[in-house]
């Protein structure tokens, strides 16, 4: 174990001071400096990593800070692949949600997605197609829409991806929604991989049908080993970063997972969590323990 990292855009040393305080570790000398704070763990301190998450997550919930258990071994080059969701990971919305606006049919297709994203819904298959299929008759022209007036890059992606551009990473955005969203995304930030599913347009409207083998949970997982295998790495030398209970099983099998303002189901199994930051907080990570 290294050291403690705290971030958050509201970051005082009040916060930082009462997460160590929680801890039993001493507050003397330490500082807020630019929105965040870092503080050595003392050689033989008592509490494990996961004492130290216990104790600092409902912390973290109740004033506002991020936090982040930087161990030695956690440094940039020892990562070779850094893999992302898309919805409401790499960007804002839930592509799916938005489509079905035009449908007029938002609500019913909002439902299904959150329950599905709780994990309240253990067949990811059947929750899209079910989506999918309220879509049927919609516009095609509606993707772009969606995409040129409502996508929205989450807070710090940019930076996230550039700086996996600078340390040599190679980027995967595999997602369990759409070909039209993930081709963007790869034009505009310059990714090396993507995979999704592809919509069914006949005559310029969308059917309600999904074609091909659907991405899901376990797809996901795949799409992390292949990748990580053609590039001669271990899937522990992965980034995996997502929100959803259908980004579990990639997150399993990486050397580092994010859950990024993510459901309660995912924050509790993940090594990583960011509620208050951006993606940019995952590069801070690394710059901290340089």
């Amino acid at each position: 174990m290294s050291q403690l990292f705290f971030s958050s855009p509201t970051l005082t040393s009040v916060n930082v001071h009462v997460a160590l305080q929680a801890l039993g570790l001493p507050t003397l000398g330490v500082d807020v400096q630019q929105q965040q704070a870092r503080v050595q763990i003392p050689e033989g301190f008592v509490l494990s990593t996961a004492s130290i998450t216990d104790t600092l997550r409902p912390l973290s919930k109740n004033h506002q800070f991020d936090f982040a258990i930087l161990e030695n071994s956690f440094q940039a080059q020892a990562f070779k692949l850094l893999a992302m969701d898309m919805d409401s990971t790499l960007i804002t919305i839930e592509c799916i949600d938005e489509i079905a606006d035009f449908a007029g049919k938002k609500k019913e297709v909002s439902e299904i997605t959150e329950a599905a994203m709780r994990g309240e819904i253990k067949d990811f298959s059947e929750s899209l197609n079910r989506r999918v299929a309220l879509l049927k008759g919609v516009p095609a022209s509606c993707l772009n829409s969606v995409f040129e007036e409502r996508l929205r890059l989450s807070p710090g992606a940019e930076e996230l991806i550039a700086f996996a551009k600078a340390k040599g990473w190679k980027t995967l955005l595999v997602s369990g929604g759409f070909t039209f969203f993930t081709d963007k995304m790869k034009e505009v930030l310059g990714l090396d991989y993507t995979r999704s599913n592809t919509l069914e347009i006949v005559d310029g409207h969308l059917t309600g049908r999904v074609l091909g083998t659907i991405v899901d949970a376990d797809v996901k997982r795949e799409t992390v080993l292949e990748t990580c295998d053609m590039l001669g790495c271990d899937s522990s030398q992965a980034i995996v970063v997502g929100d959803g209970s259908n980004d579990l099983k990639m997150m399993e099998i990486a050397g580092a997972s994010v859950a990024f303002r993510a459901k309660p189901v995912v924050q509790e199994k993940t090594d990583f969590c960011i509620n208050q930051g951006g993606l940019d907080s995952i590069c801070k990570w690394f710059e901290a323990n340089a």
